[in-house]
């Protein structure tokens, strides 16, 4: 007798072993024809999946996100599939899933085309109609190696081969394809409906560069019609603010050859740039940070002590003077400790704040570098807290209400929050982790927020606090963390005198709000799709005269409006005013003020706000201050 239990907590007898299509069947064919997967006690099966014991049983359907994960790996076999039917000769390797989509990598004799990728597309069309049956099959290792050998699957052979030998494998197989996964997979290839092929890439056979140049083929699937046709938009959308494109229409920065991942900031960006700096200073300054500054290259002994050099070196930058050798600093905290153990400290010294826009160096690979979003040389809102163990809950709570305000500012609205847990290669005790993660979940459920749990995402160091924001298209954005150290002040050997007079070593908490100030300039010029608000805009008014007789008047406002702390571009050039006006409304201003004779001889200005929405004639003054309540505000 097996008894399976249901969401809806009611219960099920079967006399037998039964499939999970089976049980959805006997509970109607409604979901019997709806099921792709089943959920056999919290782990996602196939619906062949065979329940010979009582469990509890959840069925699967394209409603579900688990179903969408199922239909995305089903999709990417599809491509596999259809590119074996069309060239016979390309060798399959890996086909995950990724966010939005999958891809799968091909070894091929010569690049595939954009008119091949149509014809692949196709094909999987024709496959789809077929409606052939997804069957699984387990197999002994070893015999798993010598099939794929024999039918020339060199890459799959290999994959199986790095499996400790007497374990058994999971093939899946729809037609004449068969394909090594551990699945779960949809029932039939029929339930493929929505799918589209977007583009392609190489990638090197297991990330390494010195191995054969793959094939990739990324594509998206969707459950329904219209959420990929929400999705494609949403890329639309997405390349029109791409932030490389802007940059240049809005001369903000550029990147060139001999500075591979670090960027040439144009005055224009740079006041963008200027502006988050300037107003993340004043949050540390309000919430009683001391702003530092350490050096930019540390002896090796120093990144050894932390474990950076152990853990971190394939990322460093290194160099060597007078038979020493250095790393360019990949992130600020070592130099923050050096600070802190430059004086003896007393827990009434604690916490002791240290914030610094700090200027890091990571060797990323040129193929990771996408503009100002991934870049070799970056800086961060960083900060470091020194504190006892008993402040770490009340730091980061007043951490976390910081952020969400600074969140807000910018205009940011749906955050998630997520809390990185300890990855394999770390340093610490599992006591000590175990202490830092209790730590984290406490603080934010002081703050009476909920978060997500990553396993294994964590630094080698310490948990994570993770902010992500949602822009204006609805993509998630990693920014914001709080990291709890129990390691490496005792590693570089800070103390501080506890009021027994005893040494303790404190506590040290690596937080920053925006991340890297890079990033979250992009961040901002995506989601606003160059059109900064106000007090981000770089240039904030722009100044136009309809002839030569209004110039002086034209100067003076440009003048007025520059004393009152605006940024302010005077046009007195001899075009039409329709020409100026349309050359400024490209470079997405806040503000087009226009002055012609009726404006100059009343001590007015005509006003035009983005988007070409007339805002009627107005005195200077009546301008500042909507102005100066625009900016205060944020809006």
């Amino acid at each position: 007798m097996v008894s399976v239990r249901l969401p809806d907590g009611s219960q099920r007898q079967f006399d037998a072993p039964i499939t999970v299509a089976q049980v959805a069947a006997s509970i109607g064919t409604g979901l019997a024809k709806a099921a792709l997967a089943g959920k056999v006690d919290g782990k996602v099966v196939d619906t062949s999946y065979l329940i010979d014991r009582d469990v509890d049983l959840s069925i699967v359907t394209d409603k579900d996100p688990d179903g969408l994960d199922v239909i995305r790996h089903s999709t990417a076999h599809l491509l596999a599939y259809a590119v074996k039917e069309l060239f016979p000769d390309a060798q399959v390797t890996i086909g995950p899933v990724i966010e939005n989509g999958f891809y799968y990598d091909f070894s091929y004799k010569r690049p595939f085309t954009p008119e091949d990728l149509q014809a692949i597309e196709k094909k999987m069309a024709e496959l789809v109609k077929k409606d052939e049956p997804v069957v699984r099959k387990v197999l002994p290792r070893d015999e798993a190696v010598a099939y794929f050998k024999s039918i020339g699957e060199a890459y799959k052979a290999e994959i199986i081969e790095s499996i400790p030998q007497g374990e058994d494998v999971s093939l899946y197989s729809e037609g004449k394809f068969t394909d090594l996964c551990r699945g779960p997979h949809v029932p039939s290839t029929g339930k493929l409906k929505v799918f589209k092929l977007m583009k392609l890439a190489g990638a090197y056979w297991r990330g390494d560069s010195k191995n054969e140049m793959l094939q990739r083929v990324y594509g998206t699937a969707w459950a329904k019609k219209e959420d990929q046709e929400a999705y494609l938009h949403m890329l639309e959308e997405a390349e029109k603010r791409d932030h490389r494109k802007l940059a240049k229409l809005l001369d903000l920065f550029h990147f060139q050859d001999e500075a591979p991942g670090l960027i040439f900031w144009h005055p224009k960006g740079w006041i963008i740039w200027q502006q988050v700096e300037q107003y993340m200073r004043r949050v540390y300054q309000e919430n009683g940070y001391q702003e530092v500054k350490a050096p930019q290259i540390l002896d090796r002994t120093l990144w050894e002590k932390t474990g950076h050099w152990d853990n971190y070196r394939e990322n460093m930058f290194v160099t060597e003077s007078e038979n020493r050798n250095y790393a360019l600093k990949p992130m600020n905290c070592p130099g923050h400790v050096q600070i802190y153990n430059s004086d003896l400290r007393s827990y009434r010294d604690l916490p002791l704040r240290y914030g610094e826009f700090g200027q890091c160096h990571r060797n990323e690979p040129s193929g990771a570098l996408h503009g100002i979003m991934r870049v070799r040389g970056f800086t961060q809102d960083d900060g470091h807290i020194f504190c006892t163990e008993d402040q770490i809950q009340g730091e980061v709570t007043a951490f976390h209400q910081q952020a969400m305000q600074v969140f807000k500012d910018f205009g940011f609205s749906e955050i998630s929050i997520k809390i990185a847990l300890r990855p394999d290669s770390r340093i610490g005790s599992d006591e000590t982790w175990d202490r830092a993660e209790d730590t984290l979940r406490s603080a934010l459920r002081a703050c009476g927020v909920t978060w997500e749990e990553l396993p294994g995402e964590g630094a080698f160091y310490g948990p994570k606090i993770e902010y992500h924001l949602k822009d204006s298209l609805g993509r998630p954005w990693q920014v914001g963390t709080m990291q709890v150290d129990f390691s490496m002040p005792g590693r570089l050997g800070a103390e501080y005198v506890a009021d027994d007079n005893t040494r303790k070593v404190p506590v040290m908490l690596h937080r920053a709000i925006v991340g890297s100030m890079e990033r979250f300039v992009g961040i901002l010029i995506e989601n606003h799709a160059g059109a900064m608000p106000l007090w981000l805009a770089p240039v904030q008014v722009a100044v136009l005269n309809i002839s030569d007789a209004q110039a002086d008047y034209a100067q003076n406002v440009a003048q007025n409006l520059k004393k009152q702390g605006f940024r302010v571009n005077l046009d007195l050039r001899n075009e039409k005013i329709t020409y100026k006006i349309r050359e400024h409304s490209v470079q997405k201003l806040p503000y087009i003020v226009v002055i012609g004779d009726k404006e100059r001889d009343a001590n007015t200005v005509a006003v035009r706000a983005r988007g070409n929405v007339d805002l009627g004639v107005m005195p200077v003054d009546a301008l500042v201050e909507r102005l100066k309540n625009e900016v205060d505000t944020k809006a």
